[in-house]
């Protein structure tokens, strides 16, 4: 019996298929070397020189030096007027590891943990595998590969998009749609989802300083104390998402640092509050920029004190193009069959700076499954957390088809 994958399968899929079981045991080495060798947001000076390397050895046009000196253009060419552009970040994570694997972090407090190197590996795998097949078979349009660093609150893909990874100045024609994957511990390994619209929430930052008036601890009411104050503002912020936001949408408020004080017998005449917020919308993202300013301030002045709000917008909303993923579903259900794609039950309020590249053509962002069967995988971030090599021939395979499908028409 001919399953659905099958009957549609393109033209190119047998050929994708051969080069990339050929290609799988290096990507699978140089996945585990880049693991081996993470380094931090735009401090990814030996991971560029490696994917240098490896777009040099197969004979690929490309441009560095881009977003701070480690970002990276490749080309492809093809037939097609417009390219389509697929992206991986490189960056890893200020962490410690305690994966317990052979190929673990040889440096400490830096660590793989979000699965960057799969990502890049991935990459580097869909551009060695498309090279060769556009070396038999031109390309319906050309590819463009982006290798960009610091996606780990460093907005490296602004300043990649900043720089022309876009817009053909630097290497190859203007990009009409972008693509780009995320290793996804809670999908099955070997299955793959996406949905429409919001896909990560905005990513934001803020800082209060509580400026009021020191004393002895001992005559606590000489002062205008900045500690109680603090809490209090802590406290009150609880109410934003609560009390503000409409219970059918999303949004976070989180104060993740509180610093105060030298000594335990003073009480001291400031606190510093630090933390997140994230939305789903513009206007949500308003809301509580003006709440967490209200919020704050309000406290203070009923403390005796006052509160200074800074705050800092990060990354915008991640948003996957209705158009893009509709083409990105076929191209996925044609490859692997309907029964391994799956639909993003809601958006995940962590942030992302892939919203950036959707913020000039049409993106969709996905998730490749990394679960293994009847295990718990180690959530990303986590010291234990390790990419899952079976899905290195998913990923690249599905960047393969994406880039030879025909352009959509407009």
């Amino acid at each position: 019996m001919v399953s659905p994958a099958q009957q549609h399968a393109h033209p190119f899929t047998d050929i994708i298929r051969t080069l990339l079981r050929e290609e799988l045991p290096s990507l699978i080495e140089l996945r585990h070397d880049l693991h081996m060798h993470p380094e931090i947001g735009y401090e990814e000076v030996r991971t560029s020189g490696v994917v240098l390397r490896e777009l040099s050895n197969a004979g690929i046009a490309h441009v560095a030096g881009l977003a701070g000196g480690t970002g990276i253009l490749a080309h492809i060419p093809g037939t097609g007027p417009r390219a389509i552009a697929l992206r991986a970040d490189m960056d890893a994570l200020p962490i410690n590891e305690r994966s317990g694997q052979p190929w673990s972090s040889k440096t400490p407090n830096r660590m793989h943990a979000c699965g960057h190197d799969g990502h890049t590996a991935v990459l580097v795998g869909a551009a060695r595998v498309l090279s060769r097949l556009a070396a038999q078979h031109p390309l319906p349009r050309p590819v463009t590969f982006v290798f960009q660093p610091a996606e780990e609150g460093g907005g490296g893909g602004k300043r990649m998009v900043d720089e022309g990874a876009l817009n053909g100045t630097r290497i190859g024609p203007a990009a009409e749609e972008i693509y780009a994957l995320h290793g996804w511990p809670e999908l099955a390994i070997g299955t793959i989802a996406t949905r429409r619209g919001a896909v990560m929430a905005a990513s934001d930052r803020f800082e209060i300083h509580v400026i009021g008036r020191g004393s002895h601890a001992a005559w606590p009411h000489q002062s205008a104390d900045p500690v109680l104050c603090a809490a209090a503002i802590v406290t009150a912020m609880q109410s934003i998402v609560a009390r503000n936001i409409d219970p059918l949408d999303s949004a976070v408020v989180s104060v993740t640092v509180i610093e105060s004080g030298t000594a335990f017998n003073v009480i001291p005449d400031r606190a510093v509050l630090k933390g997140t917020y994230r939305s789903l919308s513009e206007t949500t993202r308003a809301t509580l920029e003006r709440r967490i300013t209200e919020v704050a301030e309000g406290v203070a002045r009923a403390h005796g004190c006052e509160a200074r709000c800074e705050l800092l917008r990060c990354y915008p909303v991640t948003a996957n193009d209705d158009g893009a993923v509709a083409r990105f579903e076929q191209v996925a259900r044609e490859t692997f069959g309907p029964e391994r794609v799956n639909t993003l039950p809601a958006p995940v309020m962590g942030g992302e700076d892939f919203a950036f590249y959707g913020a000039h053509v049409p993106a969709c962002y996905w998730a490749l499954g990394l679960a293994r069967p009847g295990t718990p995988f180690p959530a990303l971030h986590a010291p234990d957390f390790d990419f899952n090599d079976d899905a290195i021939a998913v990923g690249v395979e599905l960047m393969c088809r994406l880039a030879v499908q025909e352009p959509a028409r407009r």
